[in-house]
């Protein structure tokens, strides 16, 4: 079998739809779905007719690709899971005095205390609004109600 795809090279398939997590050559250690099925597309083609593939290799090359397909779905998952349960775990959170870090645009820190009063998630992730003690939002310096993650919270009232 040859060692590139026409005009593709074996390498620029490799991690086609991977997270990049490089190794020392700058090239991950894992085969996307996309690139896997070009793989075997031109492994097929390019196969002498006279010496079919071994039967056993087309098996064990089908059941990588179903143990890649479980994982990318799995992985998947996964993600919608922990998405939704931080959102969940943030809504526990309504109504709760909490006391937070905030940093401002020139990196100075402070703790904002209020109550929690609504939750809103931007892609998957949960933030939250407060209101001061005088029942008000705290407001941005644009003005706007101001967003905070749980990972600002330092303590939780009642």
């Amino acid at each position: 079998m040859a060692t590139s795809t026409g005009t593709l090279p074996i390498n620029s398939l490799i991690n086609v739809n991977q997270p990049s997590s490089s190794n020392s050559n700058g090239l991950t250690s894992q085969l996307g779905a996309d690139a896997f099925l070009k793989l075997l597309t031109v492994q097929l083609q390019n196969q002498d007719p006279t010496q079919p593939m071994d039967d056993t290799q087309s098996v064990a090359q089908l059941a990588q690709f179903s143990a890649l397909q479980a994982s990318t779905n799995m992985a998947a998952s996964f993600q919608a899971f922990q998405s939704n349960f931080g959102v969940m775990q943030a809504a526990t959170l309504i109504g709760k005095s909490v006391t937070v870090v905030s940093t401002d645009s020139s990196g100075n820190s402070s703790n904002i205390s209020g109550t929690i009063s609504q939750i809103q998630v931007q892609n998957g992730t949960p933030y939250f609004t407060m209101t001061g003690s005088n029942g008000q939002p705290i407001l941005d310096s644009n003005g706007n109600p101001q967003q905070f993650q749980t990972s600002q919270i330092v303590t939780i009232g009642n």
